[in-house]
């Protein structure tokens, strides 16, 4: 279910929801209790099926579960760039909804847009999936996404990356990389921490302050 799907898994694993089975066949580092199939079962119709592999394999991948899903069932796509209508043409009479998570929902702290032309029963069961795993926000036009993706989709590795430009410069002027990192790590989560805390002030006030 690779790293997003894997984030997404541990945060409705700590929740209770389930079951989940994990369709991949080369299935790796998966939470205890949680049971891996290199294709679906021969038999049942899943609630829920979570897209969660690369956009440019999802064809071939998803490809065994066309024709298998129960006209109750909600697809929940987290792969970019593939849209609604893609999803719709081999999975007809589903409910579709597309999202994109980011990695901090494994803490319960991730951001999730969220988009569906199918009604506000499929709405309400895509939001009571996502907000276990942080804030969501549903948009009104899909071709969002592509913004989306670039801010919080892969906003936190810009975040992650700053961390360790900022401890690598504290090393480089002499601080023990240990102590830097802890500089380094700590000041983003308390900045975040901050930003949270005061949401009155513009992220440009708490800066000139």
């Amino acid at each position: 279910c690779g790293n997003m799907g894997g984030a997404l898994l541990r945060r409705w694993q700590a929740e209770g929801l389930g079951p989940v089975t994990v369709i991949d066949p080369a299935a790796r580092a998966l939470p205890p209790g949680v049971v891996a199939l290199p294709r679906p079962p021969e038999t049942g119709k899943p609630d829920i099926v979570v897209l969660a592999v690369k956009p440019q394999v999802w064809a071939s991948a998803v490809l065994p579960l066309a024709g298998r899903l129960g006209p109750m069932t909600l697809v929940i796509s987290v792969m970019a760039g593939i849209s609604t209508t893609d999803l719709a043409r081999l999975f007809p009479g589903a409910g579709i909804v597309r999202a994109m998570p980011n990695t901090p929902a494994m803490v319960g702290q991730g951001m999730t847009a969220l988009f569906t032309k199918d009604g506000d029963l499929v709405q309400g069961a895509a939001e009571a999936l996502f907000q276990p795993v942080g804030q969501t926000l549903w948009l009104t036009d899909e071709a969002q996404f592509d913004t989306v993706t670039a801010i919080s989709g892969s906003g936190p590795a810009y975040v992650f990356h700053f961390i360790e430009a900022l401890a690598a410069a504290g090393a480089a002027n002499g601080l023990d990389p240990a102590m830097a990192m802890r500089l380094a790590r700590q000041t983003v989560i308390g900045a975040a921490a901050l930003a949270a805390h005061d949401g009155a002030s513009s992220a440009a006030t708490l800066r000139e302050r």
